[in-house]
């Protein structure tokens, strides 16, 4: 019955959709009358609301649907959505304020002398919109309008022309900053959270232990990740139409002639040119190269971008008059004086300390009224002039509340489906299809192809995303990151806006183009650029650098670059040392030979025994470490045979988990049936128990008769790296941390030096001394030591003899014997620091410079820019994992 009232939710939205009813309310209203049903007859038939729902019922759908709001809309970690009004904003002022139209009609001027030229000019503005606008509709009726007239009067192709617009109008999908890119990384945020612990549970089943790795778990995503990963395909994408268009153009010059320029290229079509490009570029340039340097999040990016597209506006709307440049000079130079005033003086308020830090923040508040008052300057033109203003903020608001009303309803529609099993559906079919990820993956694609013909963007995104996605990302053996899905599914999404006869981009097109195209040609002009879309699809999809390459630059080499002890860096790292190794190790084998040589009687046994320990975790770690690429070999050779009986047999136990849990549902149904009233039932049940019992017998005996064998022997290998690599670690890290725990302590000798005076006056104390300057003497002694390394003997005797003093009655001699005991600790490790500086000083700080960078690299406080960038290509691979599994 579940099934049932689910294949009802399907239809009841498929109908509200198809007869034309407001997306926004056909999701919500579709998944409140299927429950609502659900309800009823559950209560009507089994006296039970919820007997018709596989999870829960009314009340827990209602709970759910209230956790995906809050969500939505009061969860501080995920405040992506904020972006949403800020680049719409953006983007509808740039049209609204003719800065596109402009920049069309330069680029067509400026192109057109070149055979395709004019059609280049289309895809390169196309591209500049999309990262500016990001709005698909907007920008295809803009540059009909404005475009396909020229095209058609200089003879272009009515086919070509047609698809060059209809195709470069849908750059706005995949070209940062885009809307759908901000959505697609909301919705996988939580698709990550169910695939890590879908995989969690899948490593614990399968392995028995009760944690997974680190390094294993799904790799997440952010909106600031899905704009640089999306960057380099849609740049490619940009490449692929103009490269056609030039082709077409030479092999057919009557495809796309050549337009001659009106007028002279002279200083003025050169000022005009600056003018329309510069200040787009420039806003592109600010919103996407604040979120690569990592100077702003994609919220604050947002803002930038919606300020600056107010402040071009405002020179814009009053274009020929005199002043028009006057708030943008203004703003300019503001910030031109905020950076170099914030370059020279502390501008936090809360730091503020001397009379320089007060002209500091005093300068800085001026040189923010100045950007206020071009900000406030720009926004009075834009409401005086033509009310753009106004129907900027209207057409915002308009977009902004459609986008999140659809969220809305998604996310409970998407509760609905989940809680009548639909999402176990689909999880049964995808992972029960032989070929593994790339058959499931595929389906996905040309699934969300298809409904991309009837449904916007929004809708694909908040309601087929959630399903499928946790699906996908859960697999082990893609380990596909979720950035390269989201940029996957966006491009998707893009070509099927393109595709006949339903794609969005040629129903807005068809609406401003003149009679004399035809539907057909429309059609036949855009199935080129749909195959160079899908062309750019097996690019990504083959070559994942694309997409990650990007994101995992900015993680590496960014302000907040990870440290070196994340579990997802450590398989790169260790390919790193390992080759580094072979060119350093005779040179670490020098030095510890040399500093084990070297006479270190002065040290105290304690720190002798840390440091000639330290030099033989170091030597071990560098012996260890090609062990584990001999068991990697080992376990390569046994991965031939064991990987497909391991696919197999995994396939297996799936399917024997399925009637598992089936029998268990069962058998708490069988519970509830009384065998009197309800014996025909009660029989049916029974038997289908056993039928689930004898399916799971047959799927045993389905499992190879090596099996066991097989799997136990690349077991053993395998637990053999993991122990392997953990050694090596425990090592490296200890090595490196005992080497410079001894390093710190010489080279904090003149700071222990400087204490003489102070140790000299804790000396004189007695028992008839002041006891509150004598305990302050101590605390103070103690507060200085903190910062010296190795003192934990001074600091150790110095709270025994403050401990002392404190009592009631203190004994002298204690006191004396602390004192006495101070004293000698003080000399000794003034000595053998003093000692240490001479004759170990430059052996040891040559081997701790010499390793830092691959023995000593995971005890590193952040990654350093140096092995960054040798990891790097390293990370933007997807890792298979399924071995571990």
């Amino acid at each position: 019955m579940e099934y049932l009232f689910l294949l009802i939710l399907v239809g009841i939205m498929a109908f509200a959709l198809g007869s034309g009813y407001p997306v926004a309310f056909a999701l919500p209203g579709s998944a409140i009358i299927t429950i609502t049903l659900a309800g009823i007859f559950g209560l009507i038939f089994e006296q039970d609301t919820s007997a018709f729902f596989v999870q829960g019922g009314p009340i827990n759908w209602l709970t759910a649907g209230i956790t995906n709001f809050r969500g939505i809309y009061w969860e501080v970690e995920r405040d992506t959505l904020i972006a949403i009004p800020l680049f719409i904003f953006m983007g509808i002022m740039l049209q609204r304020s003719r800065i596109a139209e402009d920049l069309l009609i330069t680029m067509a001027q400026l192109f057109g002398a070149v055979r395709g030229g004019l059609g280049i000019s289309v895809v390169f503005v196309g591209a500049l919109l999309a990262a500016t606008t990001g709005i698909v509709g907007a920008t295809v009726v803009a540059m009909g309008l404005i475009s396909l007239p020229a095209m058609l009067k200089n003879k272009y192709s009515h086919g070509l022309a047609t698809g060059t617009i209809a195709a470069s109008g849908t750059l706005g999908q995949i070209i940062p900053p885009s809307i759908v890119l901000i959505i697609l990384a909301d919705q996988l945020s939580s698709a990550v959270d169910i695939a890590d612990m879908a995989r969690k549970k899948m490593y614990k089943e399968v392995t028995g232990n009760l944690s997974m790795p680190s390094e294993f778990g799904v790799n997440s995503t952010s909106a600031g990740d899905m704009f640089m990963g999306a960057l380099l395909p849609g740049l490619v994408l940009v490449l692929l139409y103009m490269l056609y268009i030039l082709i077409a153009a030479y092999l057919k010059p009557d495809l796309a002639p050549a337009v001659p320029l009106e007028g002279k290229r002279d200083r003025s079509f050169i000022v005009k040119v600056l003018l329309s490009l510069i200040p787009p570029l420039t806003l592109i340039f600010i919103v996407l190269g604040s979120i690569i340097g990592g100077i702003a999040t994609v919220n604050q990016a947002g803002a930038i971008g919606a300020v600056g597209a107010l402040i071009m506006a405002g020179y814009r709307l009053t274009s020929g008059k005199k002043g028009c440049f006057y708030p943008s000079i203004i703003a300019i130079l503001s910030i031109i004086f905020i950076g170099v005033v914030t370059s020279i003086y502390t501008v936090n308020i809360r730091s503020v300390q001397t009379n320089d830090d007060v002209i500091g923040v005093i300068l800085a508040v001026i040189g923010t009224i100045g950007l206020l008052l071009a900000i406030g300057w720009s926004a009075w033109r834009a409401f005086k002039i033509d009310d753009t203003l106004n129907g900027v903020m209207l057409e915002t608001a308009k977009t902004t509340s459609l986008v999140f009303i659809i969220l809305l309803g998604a996310a409970m529609l998407t509760a609905a489906f989940r809680g009548f099993g639909g999402e176990e559906v689909v999880k049964d079919f995808l992972v029960g299809m032989p070929g593994g990820f790339w058959s499931q993956f595929i389906i996905v694609m040309i699934v969300i192809f298809v409904l991309g013909f009837f449904l916007d963007f929004i809708e694909i995104a908040v309601v087929v995303v959630p399903i499928v996605a946790p699906i996908l990302l859960m697999d082990p053996g893609a380990n596909i990151t979720a950035v390269w899905l989201g940029v996957m599914i966006g491009l998707n999404i893009q070509t099927s806006f393109l595709t006949p006869p339903f794609g969005f981009a040629l129903f807005y097109l068809r609406g401003v183009a003149s009679k004399i195209v035809t539907t057909l040609s429309m059609y036949k002009g855009v199935i080129p650029f749909i195959s160079l879309q899908i062309f750019a699809m097996i690019i990504v999809g083959y070559a994942e650098t694309i997409v990650n390459y990007l994101p995992t630059r900015l993680s590496l080499l960014g302000n907040s670059a990870p440290p070196p002890m994340n579990p997802k860096l450590q398989s790169c790292m260790q390919d790193y040392v390992h080759e580094k190794l072979k060119i350093i190790s005779p040179d670490i084998i020098s030095f510890s030979d040399k500093i084990n040589k070297t006479d270190i009687s002065f040290m105290n046994k304690k720190n002798s025994n840390i440091l000639l320990k330290s030099i033989k975790n170091i030597n071990e770690a560098m012996f260890i470490m090609p062990n584990i690429y001999k068991i990697n070999d080992e376990l390569d050779l046994l991965a031939i045979d064991y990987s497909p009986i391991r696919n197999d047999v995994r396939f297996i136990e799936l399917r024997i988990n399925k009637s598992k849990e089936k029998i268990k549902n069962l058998k708490s149904l069988l519970q509830t049936l009384d065998k009197v009233t309800e014996n025909k039932e009660f029989i049916e049940v029974k038997e289908e128990i056993q039928n689930e019992e004898s399916m799971i017998l047959n799927l045993n005996k389905q499992k190879p008769e090596n099996w066991k064998a097989t799997y136990d022997k690349f077991n053993t290998v395998l637990k053999k790296e993991t122990i392997t690599k953990m050694k090596y670690r425990r090592l490296a890290d200890k090595g490196y941390a005992d080497l410079q725990k001894i390093l710190f302590s010489i080279n904090d000798s003149e700071k222990l030096n400087e204490l003489e005076a102070d140790f000299q006056k804790v000396s004189l104390i007695s028992i008839d001394s002041n006891k509150d300057i004598s305990i302050n003497l101590i605390l103070n002694l103690e507060s200085s030591l903190k910062k010296i390394a190795g003192t934990y003997n001074l600091k150790n005797q110095l709270s025994k003899l403050k401990k002392e003093l404190k009592r009631k009655s203190p004994k002298s001699v204690k006191i004396k014997k602390y004192l006495s005991k101070i004293n000698v600790i003080y000399i000794s490790e003034k000595e053998w620091r003093e000692k240490g500086k001479v004759s170990l000083l430059p052996l040891l700080g040559s081997l701790e410079k010499l390793i830092r960078g691959n023995i000593g690299l995971r005890k590193q406080p952040q990654i350093p820019a140096e092995q960054a960038k040798e990891i790097l290509y390293c990370q933007t691979f997807h890792r298979d994992l399924s071995l571990y599994f």
